[in-house]
């Protein structure tokens, strides 16, 4: 029985070792569970720490980035400053430098002046001193001279001395400076006022031409192109001598012709014109010299110009002659300012009289050939110059202005050889040789 019991306990107890060794192993892998859930909770519980121990310095760490960036911009923006400033406080002192030399340039020149002048004046005192008592000198023998004089001798220089002119000088006016644009009313005024004037002036214009009729004033007036009418009044005695009448022209020999009239220039053409014209007032005018405008430009060598020279001078139809001095001096008096002769003809007739045409003509022609030249007018003798928008132009002193005068204002012969009797200057003298 108790072998029975041993056998039993016997069986029992590996049963019981076998079952403690599973409890003891069920017991060690609990343990070992806590334990790795205890070290996972520990790591998570660091690695919570050390997240907000990082997020709590990102908030410091970007401040003082912040900082250090601001620090640095600072840091930038006054090295240009900086450079500026010592550019200006260079710029300065250069300034100051280069004034303080010039200054001292100047003292320098002055001072230089001053001893210059010291030394002129130093030369000069002595000179000066001798003058003087050369003139003392001169005036105490004058002195002496004049002592040793007579009453009788003084009466006498007193009888021979010039009496003063009791007229005052003409005063010429200043050159005109730019004004305001003359109107149209002024303007007529001032020429019809220049015009009278020079009525004044030149009583005894006249044309230069020497001409006994109708015939020979055309003849005459067609030879003028291109010479002066001193030379056509030298050359027409012989020719109209030769040639009285258009028939006798007519009938001329070319060469002949040309012969006669070669002194006045381009006589081919002149020839050419002269047989023309006297064919045509033989053929078509009965010989007879034609008293209408429109009739007389039909002619060989006939314009306007000589057309208005004819009719004004030979048969007293007014008339403008606008030649070369006539529109020169037109347009200096600023009466027109075309260049066109008809054009200037038809201007300047719509400013004076009809009854006015031919001796304002004679008047301007003779004025700018006597005064008013081309090149060089005689403004300081000029009668007219006070209404002359154009004075100043020439010579103003009016000693070298009255050598400028020609013909009987300057005391020398006239163009024509017979010139008209009231002519106040002398006759031309015949070409020599003829």
């Amino acid at each position: 029985m108790s072998a029975g019991r041993d056998s039993a306990v016997g069986e029992q107890a590996p049963a019981e070792a076998a079952k403690a060794a599973k409890t003891g192993e069920r017991a060690k892998k609990a343990t070992t569970r806590k334990k790795s859930a205890a070290t996972a909770t520990t790591g998570t519980s660091a690695a919570k720490q050390v997240a907000a121990k990082k997020a709590a310095a990102e908030p410091a760490v970007a401040k003082k980035t912040a900082a250090k960036k601001a620090t640095a911009k600072k840091a930038a923006a006054s090295k240009p400053a900086a450079g500026e400033t010592a550019a200006k406080k260079a710029g300065v002192k250069k300034a100051t430098a280069e004034q303080t030399a010039a200054e001292k340039t100047a003292a320098t020149k002055t001072a230089a002046k001053k001893t210059a002048a010291g030394k002129t004046a130093a030369k000069k005192a002595p000179a000066k001193k001798a003058a003087a008592e050369k003139a003392t000198a001169g005036k105490s023998a004058a002195t002496k001279t004049a002592a040793k004089k007579t009453a009788p001798a003084k009466k006498a220089a007193k009888a021979t001395k010039p009496a003063a002119s009791t007229q005052p000088a003409a005063k010429q006016p200043a050159p005109k400076s730019p004004a305001k644009p003359e109107s149209r009313a002024a303007m007529v005024r001032r020429a019809r006022r220049m015009n009278r004037e020079l009525a004044e002036v030149y009583p005894y214009a006249h044309p230069e031409l020497d001409f006994r009729n109708s015939f020979e004033l055309l003849v005459a007036t067609v030879l003028s192109a291109q010479t002066t009418d001193l030379r056509v009044n030298q050359t027409t005695p012989a020719l109209f001598a030769a040639y009285p009448t258009p028939e006798d022209m007519a009938a001329a020999e070319p060469e002949r012709l040309e012969e006669l009239i070669r002194p006045t220039g381009f006589f081919r053409a002149k020839a050419k014109s002269l047989l023309g014209l006297s064919t045509a007032l033989r053929d078509r005018f009965d010989g007879e010299v034609p008293g209408r405008l429109e009739d007389l430009v039909t002619l060989p060598g006939v314009g306007r110009k000589t057309a208005n020279v004819v009719l004004g001078n030979a048969f007293g139809v007014p008339g403008i002659t606008v030649d070369t001095h006539f529109g020169r001096l037109v347009r200096r008096f600023r009466w027109t300012e075309q260049q066109d002769p008809e054009k200037v003809e038809a201007e300047i007739a719509e400013i004076f009289p009809k009854s006015e045409w031919t001796m304002l003509s004679h008047r301007v022609v003779f004025h700018g050939r006597r005064v008013c030249h081309s090149r060089k007018p005689a403004c300081g003798a000029c009668p007219i110059a006070h209404d002359c928008p154009s004075y100043g132009e020439g010579e103003l002193d009016p000693e070298k202005a009255k050598k400028l005068l020609k013909y009987e204002m300057g005391g020398q012969p006239g163009q024509r050889l017979r010139p008209p009797a009231d002519y106040p200057g002398q006759p031309a003298p015949p070409l020599a040789g003829r």
